[in-house]
Protein backbone atom coordinates (compact mmCIF):
# COMPACT_ATOMS: atom_id res chain seq x y z
CA UNK A 1 0.00 0.00 0.00
CA UNK A 2 2.81 2.42 0.83
CA UNK A 3 4.48 1.71 -2.51
CA UNK A 4 1.26 2.57 -4.33
CA UNK A 5 0.92 5.87 -2.47
CA UNK A 6 4.64 6.65 -2.87
CA UNK A 7 4.29 6.62 -6.66
CA UNK A 8 1.34 9.01 -6.73
CA UNK A 9 1.62 12.80 -7.14
CA UNK A 10 1.17 14.94 -4.04
CA UNK A 11 -2.19 16.32 -5.17
CA UNK A 12 -3.65 12.82 -5.38
CA UNK A 13 -2.54 11.99 -1.83
CA UNK A 14 -3.50 15.30 -0.23
CA UNK A 15 -6.49 16.45 -2.31
CA UNK A 16 -8.15 13.68 -4.32
CA UNK A 17 -8.08 10.88 -1.71
CA UNK A 18 -9.54 13.05 1.11
CA UNK A 19 -12.22 14.38 -1.26
CA UNK A 20 -13.18 10.84 -2.27
CA UNK A 21 -13.29 9.79 1.40
CA UNK A 22 -15.46 12.81 2.19
CA UNK A 23 -17.77 11.94 -0.70
CA UNK A 24 -18.07 8.30 0.37
CA UNK A 25 -18.28 8.83 4.15
CA UNK A 26 -19.79 12.33 4.10
CA UNK A 27 -23.26 11.15 5.09
CA UNK A 28 -21.84 9.23 8.03
CA UNK A 29 -19.79 12.21 9.17
CA UNK A 30 -22.78 14.55 8.89
CA UNK A 31 -24.96 12.07 10.78
CA UNK A 32 -22.45 11.82 13.62
CA UNK A 33 -22.13 15.61 13.78
CA UNK A 34 -25.92 15.99 13.87
CA UNK A 35 -26.15 13.57 16.79
CA UNK A 36 -23.37 15.38 18.68
CA UNK A 37 -24.84 18.85 18.08
CA UNK A 38 -28.31 17.61 19.04
CA UNK A 39 -26.96 16.07 22.23
CA UNK A 40 -25.08 19.26 23.11
CA UNK A 41 -28.23 21.30 22.49
CA UNK A 42 -30.28 19.01 24.75
CA UNK A 43 -27.65 19.21 27.49
CA UNK A 44 -27.65 23.03 27.30
CA UNK A 45 -31.47 23.11 27.45
CA UNK A 46 -31.38 20.77 30.46
CA UNK A 47 -28.81 22.93 32.27
CA UNK A 48 -30.82 26.08 31.55
CA UNK A 49 -34.07 24.53 32.79
CA UNK A 50 -32.48 23.17 35.97
CA UNK A 51 -30.80 26.53 36.61
CA UNK A 52 -34.09 28.35 36.09
CA UNK A 53 -35.87 25.95 38.43
CA UNK A 54 -33.23 26.46 41.14
CA UNK A 55 -33.53 30.24 40.69
CA UNK A 56 -37.34 30.19 40.94
CA UNK A 57 -37.32 27.93 43.99
CA UNK A 58 -34.71 30.13 45.65
CA UNK A 59 -36.78 33.27 44.97
CA UNK A 60 -39.93 31.58 46.24
CA UNK A 61 -38.21 30.43 49.43
CA UNK A 62 -36.72 33.84 50.12
CA UNK A 63 -40.09 35.53 49.55
CA UNK A 64 -41.97 33.06 51.74
CA UNK A 65 -39.44 33.34 54.58
CA UNK A 66 -39.52 37.15 54.48
CA UNK A 67 -43.34 37.07 54.65
CA UNK A 68 -43.13 34.85 57.72
CA UNK A 69 -41.02 37.47 59.52
CA UNK A 70 -43.79 40.09 59.36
Amino acid sequence: MREIFAGLPWWVKWVAVPLIALFVFGGLIVGILQVLVGLLFKVLIFVALVGGLIYVVGKFRSNSSSRGDW
